[in-house]
């Protein structure tokens, strides 16, 4: 088996076409709602964290409505935490008892959620922690984020760690093969030593592969976006995915392979702070803020996977479908700009927002208002078809002000009557106007 940028660009083509999707972390911590690293932070024991295991009754747990309110955000596929570090499965495995089938609640969650997106028309994805927190046979004392690290009754211990890794095969096999196609399949994470072959990669994406050919896979197999990896190398390693998945930090230009060819990208990030839910988290990014930073992604060819953290009663809280709303009302105009755009061509970032492109139409999405006429440095004015509002179609003109006579190699549009009048924008968020360039 081998990878290529070939291959990589044909199994994302979808992926690269629908630029945006859900992340959804949810697991036993939703209980202590202070996060899905608590158990590590608090460096509790099996046994202290077992109570959550007992506490889990999700009891408003509806995945159909997760998949309705992904899909009327414009969000095209989700991503949902099938197995986090702590190692608790919210689908039925046959190789632990630590799983949702065993709690009051006593359902295969993962069923219902595929099932549930399929019904939306959504993209599948599945998460899957190559860490296990809770497995005798994964390392503690000297890991860097085991619960149990650095405690003294742990540093003598002697492990099986490859019964680990045949366990963690065995539940990816499990994932892969039980509950149909797959789009994708989101690893997480790797880390120090605990990399690449560490893992059994190899081994681990050639089944995979046999039984999801075509599945999107991200680079954390090979590392946890602290560095790129073999992904921009010109021969990539057969597990190093197929898109580089940078964790609330958007690149400042777009992701290119050591040649200098783009390659697939995602930045994933949270509403608020945490990724797991925590009530007292209310540091919400604005609407404002997550649709503009979806925008710089696509402009950069990128996608965004936006983070919903559920409750422990399973529901998405108020704070998260607002901005969910938001991103609705912004999309149902605006969409046509961000599906199936890339990185406009041969144009620099302007200095009032951002371009994308898709074919012979570029859309600039204006951030900031102009004094005037809008500049549009670098584009020839007798290449424009056609410009005109995206939201509702109206003409935008190309400016023939006495004011810009001064600058005549720029290309200014005017959004009134008078050319030389300033006036509002229409989306205080993004305002885009759809420029038809000739052929």
């Amino acid at each position: 088996m081998t990878n290529s940028l070939e291959k990589i660009l044909k199994r994302t083509e979808w992926f690269r076409e629908d630029r945006f999707g859900m992340f959804i972390h949810w697991g036993l911590y939703a209980i202590p709602g202070r996060g899905e690293w608590v158990k590590t932070y608090e460096k509790m024991t099996n046994e202290q964290y077992h109570q959550y295991f007992e506490a889990f009754n999700p009891v408003d747990y509806d995945p159909k409505a997760w998949a309705k309110a992904a899909k009327e955000a414009g969000m095209k596929y989700v991503v949902l935490t099938a197995k986090h570090h702590d190692g608790f499965c919210l689908f039925d495995s046959k190789y632990t008892d630590f799983k949702s089938t065993n709690t009051t609640i006593k359902r295969d969650l993962i069923a219902e959620y595929v099932e549930a997106l399929r019904e939306e028309g959504l993209k599948v994805g599945l998460y899957f922690s190559l860490i296990d927190w809770h497995h005798p046979d994964y390392p503690k004392y000297n890991d860097w984020h085991h619960p149990m690290s650095g405690v003294e009754a742990y540093k003598d211990e002697v492990i099986d760690f490859d019964n680990y890794l045949n366990y963690m095969h065995n539940q990816v096999e499990e994932l892969v093969t039980n509950y149909g196609k797959l789009d994708i399949l989101w690893f997480d994470f790797s880390y120090g030593e605990m990399t690449g072959e560490k893992w059994r990669a190899e081994e681990l994406m050639a089944m995979v592969r046999k039984h999801q050919p075509d599945v999107v896979i991200d680079n954390r197999l090979e590392t946890s976006g602290e560095a790129f990896g073999s992904i921009v190398s010109e021969n990539p390693s057969n597990y190093s995915g197929d898109f580089f998945s940078p964790e609330q930090l958007l690149p400042p230009e777009g992701i290119k392979n050591n040649a200098g060819q783009p390659i697939p990208w995602e930045l994933c990030i949270t509403m608020n702070n945490n990724w797991g839910y925590n009530p007292m988290d209310k540091v919400y990014k604005s609407s404002k803020t997550l649709i503009r930073k979806l925008v710089e992604c696509v402009s950069k060819n990128g996608n965004m996977l936006l983070n919903v953290g559920p409750d422990a009663k399973g529901k998405m809280n108020q704070e998260s479908l607002r901005i969910l709303s938001d991103f609705h009302l912004w999309m149902t105009d605006n969409q046509e700009s961000i599906y199936g755009c890339g990185m406009a061509t041969d144009l620099a970032k302007p200095e009032w927002g951002y371009y994308t492109q898709n074919g012979n139409v570029l859309y600039a999405h204006i951030f900031d208002q102009p004094i005037g006429p809008l500049a549009l440095p670098g584009l020839d004015k007798t290449n424009i078809k056609r410009a005109s509002l995206l939201r509702d179609g109206s003409e935008i003109k190309v400016s023939n002000s006495w004011t810009t006579k001064a600058f005549s190699d720029v290309t200014y549009l005017e959004f009134g009557g008078v050319s030389h009048f300033t006036y509002p924008l229409p989306d205080d968020i993004d305002t885009v106007i759809k420029i038809e360039l000739r052929q």
